[in-house]
């Protein structure tokens, strides 16, 4: 679990449940035993409308609630956040320690270790074959990943760092104390449905109270306090949670997150596109070769068979701005959050399937756009030959590993 780093944002996301489970209580209780009961059915008569508002009331309340349940549970045992590096790792040890021995202030050195958010300039840093094992991946100008300056890691393409977490978080949405923390790549398909059922569950609390509300008016019985607390409670929350599903919405069809969207007309995406090994570099785009060359005087004389067959070339090319290569189309958008079919739409069970993508090719399935940059820029495509070795490679390596076993 990923906690908040300060104390009153904790707090809230513990506080909040209560507000909700608050307000819960009181819509059921005008529109079950006000309303429906004591006003429509009893006083009324009218057995059919007490009916059909108790079906709709407990089939949205329902609803409601598992995808509650399951966006929070999400957000708090999977938020998808991508792990720490090792000097994060010991820097944030050392704060703990530092916070247990109640020490307010540090050292020079300690602070400057603490900030030390320099790129790992290590041919062979951690977790930097995770990316140039890709055919395409999001890059800096010298071709390399973006770094977390805080997590001290290599950025997977799509991850933005969440202040309030202190991590970085796949696909990051918005912090959200409501639902519990961050949405985001695992959470996001969840928060619409949570939003979406909310809206319809307001909306027919609020049908409900003005139809009872202005039937009692007509009728001479005066205004019930607890009715009218009902019916603002469920306005407000009804227009908040309904905003929130259109935009989100929007966002997925897309395909883009809130903090994308924000930059998204003036954002220019840089890629490392991967071209056929040895390939040089043109007036229209530079070239990068993984693995990175080892430093004179290492120790490491020439490359190794495994350097040899897995060395990989990649072309650094700039969308223009505004284009999102990971726009697959409006329906196929929709599909890679909210899932395959109408029963994924609707019901919170299945993680949605950009959450759960692996594919050799890219982090995130890539849309047409890639395919245009390649044409644009004249990249040329990797031979099948190439592909074969790398393969036969990794095949053999396999095989070593299970004959040794």
């Amino acid at each position: 679990m990923v906690a908040a780093k300060n104390a009153s944002t904790r707090w809230l996301v513990r506080i909040i449940p209560l507000i909700l489970a608050g307000c819960a209580g009181l819509a059921t209780y005008v529109v079950v035993k006000l309303a429906c009961l004591d006003y429509f059915l009893q006083r009324q008569q009218k057995a059919g409308v007490a009916a059909a508002f108790l079906a709709l009331y407990f089939f949205f309340f329902l609803l409601m609630l598992l995808s509650y349940f399951r966006v929070f549970l999400e957000i708090q045992h999977n938020p998808g956040v991508t792990p720490l590096g090792e000097r994060a790792i010991q820097q944030r040890k050392r704060e703990k320690e530092r916070k247990r021995r109640g020490r307010k202030e540090e050292s020079d050195l300690e602070a400057g270790e603490r900030y030390e958010a320099c790129a790992d300039n290590n041919p062979d840093s951690p977790g930097l074959e995770r990316f140039y094992s890709k055919d395409v991946f999001v890059c800096n100008t010298d071709g390399r990943p973006r770094w977390c300056s805080s997590c001290c890691t290599w950025k997977v393409d799509r991850a933005h760092h969440c202040s309030e977490l202190e991590r970085c978080v796949k696909k990051m949405d918005h912090y959200c104390p409501w639902v519990g923390g961050v949405v985001g790549e695992t959470s996001f398909k969840y928060f619409i449905q949570f939003t979406g059922y909310t809206a319809l569950y307001c909306i027919v609390v609020i049908v409900a109270t003005v139809i009872c509300l202005k039937s009692k008016l007509e009728s001479g019985l005066g205004v019930d306090g607890l009715v009218i607390a009902a019916l603002a409670i469920s306005a407000f929350f009804g227009l908040f949670t309904f905003t929130m599903t259109a935009t989100s919405i929007r966002y997925a069809i897309v395909n883009l997150t809130n903090v994308d969207y924000l930059k998204s007309k003036n954002i220019v995406h840089q890629l490392a596109i991967r071209v056929p090994r040895g390939t040089q570099g043109t007036p229209k785009y530079s070239v990068i070769t993984y693995p990175l060359p080892k430093r004179s005087g290492s120790g490491h004389q020439g490359a190794s068979p495994r350097d040899q067959l897995a060395t990989r070339t990649f072309a650094i090319v700039k969308t223009e701005m505004g284009e999102n290569p990971w726009d697959l189309g409006p329906y196929k958008n929709w599909q890679s959050i909210m899932g395959n079919s109408p029963l994924d739409w609707l019901l919170p069970i299945k993680p949605s399937p950009c959450a759960v993508f692996e594919n050799n090719d890219s982090f995130y399935e890539m849309g047409p756009l890639y395919q245009h940059l390649r044409e644009r820029f004249g990249l040329p495509e990797v031979t099948s030959s190439e592909k074969e070795e790398i393969r036969g490679f990794k095949q053999q390596q396999h095989e070593n590993g299970t004959n040794r076993t």
